[in-house]
């Protein structure tokens, strides 16, 4: 039974990951490597001979698709006049299988690409394909940040399985990888050469002076950059203690402006009246209760006539005599009207 691996250069990778970030939707494409068979034959006494077989897929090369579902139809269907424009100067016995570029799903393969899978190997001919599945998923909200999955297939009797993928240059440096120490050599020259200019870079345990400098440099900057975030903290901290007390103040100036207000509208005293009520007395008295003004029947002569309900009962004998006014005015008045009519009773007499 052979055990499939995929191999890649971690710039292939990066190529891919780079073409992902910077477009605007999902990507997809060939692959093209060298595929190779390694067989390994352990023989022992105790036991028959175990056969192991190794197939490793080297990815050198990818060749993108300008847009989605051009390669293949919606049934499936491989495009080969699309293919043969794909590949140009690449012979199609390079293709090792293709790959798709996806955001924010799983590591699975889709119904869809399992069934173009299938139809990609009868088409090219080839029944050692892979699919290399990508898919990414941003950390930050701004997207500076980006993770970025990856995984193999391949079928075996329409079953699909997942193929471990081992990058070939990708591993972590350490500080130790920087460090640069003399080469052995036994040339007299070099030697002399060394001598005299080896103190101006190298320190006497052999590392080169710029990297311990650089490292003290980057401790120091380390140390400044927490104090500022320590400070930051702080500061931050008393903003919000700040604006804490800043609210609970306008929330409690906003509960006695209420207070006062409702307090103003329950003890509200009524406004005195701006009427003129000297005047008005005046008016009244003059006017209010005259018999002339309180009438609508008027004489051939355009005069008001007064009605005989407006006079009072004991004035039936007396028609001239004027209304009665309570008022020191309307007694006034009353008291002219009446002698005014004794001096004509004794006229007529």
């Amino acid at each position: 039974m052979s055990e499939p691996s995929v191999r890649v250069s971690g710039t292939v990778l990066a190529s891919l990951m780079f073409q992902h970030v910077n477009s605007d939707s999902d990507v997809e494409g060939l692959v093209l490597g060298e595929s190779s068979f390694h067989e390994q034959v352990t023989i022992s006494d105790s036991q028959s001979d175990h056969i192991h077989i190794e197939e490793i897929y080297n990815l050198q090369k990818h060749v993108a698709c300008h847009r989605l579902h051009t390669l293949y139809s919606s049934s499936g269907e491989v495009n080969l006049d699309v293919l043969h424009q794909m590949l140009a100067d690449n012979k199609q016995d390079s293709v090792i299988g293709w790959y798709r570029q996806r955001r924010h799903s799983e590591q699975h393969m889709t119904f869809r690409e399992k069934l173009v899978h299938e139809k990609m190997k009868s088409a090219l001919k080839n029944p050692h394909m892979i699919f290399l599945l990508l898919t990414s998923s941003r950390v930050t909200p701004t997207d500076s940040t980006h993770r970025i999955e990856y995984s193999a297939f391949t079928s075996r009797s329409r079953r699909f399985m997942n193929i471990p993928v081992l990058v070939t240059n990708l591993g972590l440096l350490e500080q130790q990888g920087y460090w640069k120490v003399s080469a052995p050599c036994s040339a007299s020259g070099y030697s002399l050469t060394m001598k005299k200019h080896g103190s101006r870079f190298f320190c006497s345990s052999g590392l080169v002076k710029e990297v311990d400098e650089m490292n003290k440099m980057n401790d120091s900057l380390q140390a400044e950059l927490q104090k500022v975030c320590r400070e930051v903290e702080v500061s931050e901290r008393a903003v919000e203690a700040l604006q804490a007390e800043v609210s609970a103040l306008r929330r409690s100036l906003r509960e006695k402006q209420h207070s006062s207000a409702r307090e103003a509208a329950g003890t509200a005293i009524p406004a005195p009246p701006k009427n003129n009520q000297l005047l008005l007395e005046a008016v009244r008295a003059l006017l209010g209760s005259s018999p002339l003004f309180l009438t609508q029947t008027l004489n051939p002569q355009a005069f008001p006539v007064p009605h005989k309900h407006l006079f009072p009962a004991h004035s039936d004998s007396e028609p001239d005599q004027g209304p009665l006014v309570l008022d020191s005015c309307g007694k006034k008045q009353r008291e002219t009207l009446q002698g005014r009519g004794r001096k004509r009773r004794r006229n007529n007499c």
